[in-house]
């Protein structure tokens, strides 16, 4: 054998192995219509859990070996929405190329939707909007469940205060309009 053709054979073996060190290829995608300040959790093969905070592209932190299958499913759905996927499932080619091109679109489900701050731990407030109750239990996220036609006149107020200290609320009354509703602020101490 020659030394042309014992390099092209190393060179070749050098790239498979760089290849291969590679670990595979990357799943990924863009997130769409999800709500200013929430969050969707995403899942591949029920595994490898990606928060998202925000629209625009994502991309899985594990690389999958070249033939191997992906199924991206939601994990966590955001308060007061539901995210689906599209292009979600597959196979990787031989090659082990990326996949960029999971859709994951996200649609209000509930139209009053906010944060309560300062409840603390073992205490919970119930909010109102006209006839409609919720009760919160714990920092954090919440939504009612009654979705809003655009125009709708909305007022949420705190009906029972939390056994310990009291809660007020901010943006809490006005008309609905979905493209530019701003997160209703309850604020306990």
């Amino acid at each position: 054998m020659g030394l042309s053709s014992m390099l092209a054979r190393v060179s070749c073996a050098a790239a498979v192995l760089v290849l291969a060190g590679c670990g595979g290829g990357e799943v990924g995608g863009t997130v769409s219509g999800l709500g200013s300040g929430l969050s969707v959790t995403l899942l591949n093969n029920g595994a490898d859990a990606l928060s998202v905070p925000r629209n625009g592209s994502f991309t899985f932190a594990q690389r999958l070996d070249p033939d191997s299958a992906y199924a991206v499913t939601v994990g966590t759905q955001p308060v007061g929405q539901t995210c689906s996927v599209a292009n979600g499932s597959g196979t990787l080619d031989a090659q082990g190329s990326s996949v960029d091109n999971v859709s994951v679109s996200c649609a209000f489900i509930a139209s009053l939707r906010g944060t309560v701050n300062g409840l603390a731990s073992g205490l919970s407030l119930v909010l109102s909007n006209g006839s409609e109750r919720l009760a919160v239990t714990a920092d954090g996220a919440f939504a009612f469940a009654t979705v809003l036609a655009d125009g709708t006149r909305y007022d949420v107020q705190v009906v029972t205060q939390p056994a310990i200290g009291g809660c007020s609320v901010s943006n809490g009354s006005g008309l609905f309009y979905a493209d530019r509703f701003s997160d209703i602020v309850v604020s306990c101490n």
